[in-house]
């Protein structure tokens, strides 16, 4: 009788483990928000952030990326929420990222340390934003979208048998 109650517990703890975050984002990182780090100075700090893309500046020795952050799930993908944001930040990495693959709304997490502090307007709002020098730049796979179709039954006796 044990037995059968430990191999599926077993079992779900082995494949708890296989769901773990991608190489490049592991480490230890500040828990801090871009949000939080604006109204405090978070300067030097390790931060692990992600997000959605909004623009993407390719320069002469880095690219730029200008990102709405949201909570990253614990693979370190970014949370798909249209309401959930923790603001917004700049991420900068040396060399040249294309804007035609890194396109808007795509999921980015990026790790690295926060820089400096950056103004730009967002219309006509003075916005701060949070600079991380970034180690990582980690494009996740578009998500597909499935469409699930229920019909009814056709007859009432129909059950779940």
């Amino acid at each position: 009788m044990t037995v059968r109650l430990l191999l599926p517990a077993t079992a779900a703890l082995l494949l708890a483990a296989c769901a773990s975050q991608p190489k490049p984002l592991r480490g230890d990182f500040s828990p801090i928000t871009p949000h939080a780090a604006v109204e405090s100075d978070a300067t030097g700090l390790a931060v692990r952030w992600g997000g959605r893309i909004v623009q993407v500046e390719p320069g002469p020795n880095e690219t730029c990326f200008e990102m709405i952050s949201t909570r990253l799930t614990s693979t370190g993908r970014p949370w798909w929420g249209s309401d959930d944001s923790n603001g917004r930040f700049i991420a900068c990495r040396a060399g040249f990222y294309d804007p035609a693959v890194f396109e808007v709304n795509r999921e980015v997490t990026f790790s690295g340390t926060v820089s400096g502090y950056d103004t730009r307007r967002i219309g006509e709002y003075d916005y701060r934003f949070p600079k991380v020098a970034a180690d990582v730049v980690y494009l996740w796979p578009k998500r597909e979208a499935v469409r699930v179709i229920s019909r009814p039954e056709p007859w009432p006796w129909w059950g779940w048998w």
